[in-house]
């Protein structure tokens, strides 16, 4: 596995330190936040991927729409499941 040392100037390392849980060592508190950075990263990617296959595709617009508008509280086809008559 590759590593790197990063240098962190003073006010922000003072910052990171009080934010950071006091179980928690410096380096993996930081290790963290970078993992949930490059999270949000990808998903803000797939999120634009998504609303432009809504936009490019129209089929998979209209099965949105009618997942949007559909009655999750009711059993589908006035079934009803066992034990919830």
């Amino acid at each position: 596995m590759k590593a790197n040392t990063l240098k962190i100037e003073n006010p922000l390392l003072g910052e990171i330190n009080k934010m950071r849980p006091s179980d928690q060592s410096f380096s993996a508190y930081v290790r963290l936040l970078l993992k949930q950075a490059v999270r949000r990263e990808k998903m803000a990617h797939a999120a634009e991927q998504y609303a432009q296959l809504l936009k490019d595709e129209g089929e998979e617009r209209e099965w949105q729409d009618e997942w949007e508008s559909a009655d999750l509280a009711s059993s589908p086809h006035g079934k009803t499941s066992a034990g919830h008559r």
